[in-house]
């Protein structure tokens, strides 16, 4: 029988989950800057949009400790129903196990807060009873400390667990430059949220093939003038 996991991630053959990124969450991470796993997150969000991949949010304790999800990532999703917890294992909620079934895939891209509880406990209970196969955002996701996120995420790899980043599932989604249908959304998903790699592609669109500046308005450029010597 062939490996599942040879198969690599496709709008058709996947889901995405976003467990827990509420503030009291994120205010525990140490494993990465809150700054850049808000970006990662938010990318990813945007991806997992544009694709049309069936998505989870779930939250847990949201009015008595956690806080509202991040208002960047609910935006991505109007009107999204949020799966409320009160188990850090968020395979413990019946709501959940019942949208992930309904989605009819078994390939999960996971990513959530913190990586050593909410995500590992959600991996393991998700692949032993429901026989999914776990796709972890590494850089989606945070942990109290390196060390916790780290160990957590050899736990699952040890455990049967992928090990991804949210550029490269967005980037397998996509597959090939020559989908036009996705294409400049994707493109400008890389703009805003790729950091250098997004300056390089505004570079290379106005450098090299001429394009208009990404700016909502034109800006003139007032030619140098030497300043008179003394």
């Amino acid at each position: 029988m062939a490996n599942p996991k040879l198969e690599i991630l496709t709008p058709q053959n996947s889901q995405m989950i976003f467990i827990d990124h509420q503030p009291q969450m994120a205010f525990g991470v140490q494993s990465i800057d809150r700054q850049v796993l808000k970006n990662n997150t938010v990318a990813l969000a945007k991806a997992a949009k544009v694709f049309n991949i069936p998505t989870i949010i779930t939250t847990v304790e949201t009015e008595s400790f956690s806080g509202h999800t991040y208002p960047e990532l609910l935006d991505v999703f109007p009107g999204q129903k949020l799966l409320e917890r009160t188990s850090m294992n968020s395979w413990d909620d019946q709501k959940v196990r019942d949208a992930l079934a309904a989605a009819g895939r078994k390939k999960v891209v996971v990513a959530g807060l913190w990586t050593e509880v909410c995500n590992t406990t959600f991996a393991l209970s998700a692949m032993l009873e429901g026989n999914y196969e776990i796709y972890m955002v590494a850089d989606a996701s945070g942990g109290t400390t390196k060390e916790a996120h780290d160990y957590a995420m050899q736990r699952m790899v040890q455990a049967g667990v992928v090990p991804v980043t949210w550029q490269q599932v967005f980037l397998e989604w996509q597959r090939d430059w020559a989908r036009r249908d996705t294409y400049d959304a994707v493109i400008d998903i890389v703009r805003e949220h790729s950091g250098a790699y997004g300056m390089g592609v505004d570079y290379a669109y106005t450098m090299v093939h001429k394009a208009q500046q990404r700016t909502t308005g034109q800006h003139e450029a007032i030619a140098p003038v030497k300043a008179q010597a003394r």
